[in-house]
């Protein structure tokens, strides 16, 4: 069966919506309310021509008008000032659970390495969950490194102000 990759459009929101919510469900979390949902509509595809917060693609099987998304990524780029080049920065890739095994990760993951190609970036970096050991299996299929002398922080916003 065909996979076509390509950028979402505004048009394409619900179905990655929905996409989204089925990473949630696999990932045992909330799925986004409905002010999150507005976020992501308008942060991908702001109506007032500035530029996109992020980029969504999705993996589509099937042929023309028979065409249905079965997973989705979202990127965005960040910098390395010692590599002085663009990072590609994979915030989320999900292919639904029934269409696993199918290569459709492989194609959508080299799609996405051919984009970072051509944008000069100079690497790819993503998290996965510790539990993920399926897909960490295949990131290591793809050549990408387990950074262990790194660790991974969050702070979550608006903060409580310590002063105080």
């Amino acid at each position: 069966m065909p996979v076509t990759i390509r950028r979402a459009e505004r048009a394409d929101f619900p179905t990655l919506f929905q996409l989204i919510v089925g990473l949630a469900d696999f990932e045992r979390l909330e799925p986004p309310d409905e002010a999150a949902q507005a976020r992501l509509l308008r942060d991908g595809w702001p109506s007032d021509g500035s530029r996109p917060r992020f980029e969504a693609w999705l993996a589509e099987i099937g042929e023309d008008e028979e065409q249905s998304a079965v997973g989705y990524a979202i990127i965005f780029e960040t910098y390395s000032s010692f590599l002085a080049r663009p990072t590609l920065y994979l915030e989320d890739i999900f292919i639904m659970p029934t269409f696993r095994r199918l290569k459709i990760g492989s194609v959508f993951v080299e799609t996405l390495i051919t984009e970072a190609e051509k944008r000069g970036c100079g690497r790819m970096e993503w998290v996965v969950l510790d539990w993920n050991t399926e897909a960490q299996k295949f990131y290591r299929r793809l050549g990408a490194s387990h950074l262990s002398d790194w660790h991974s922080y969050r702070l979550l916003l608006p903060r409580s102000r310590l002063d105080s």
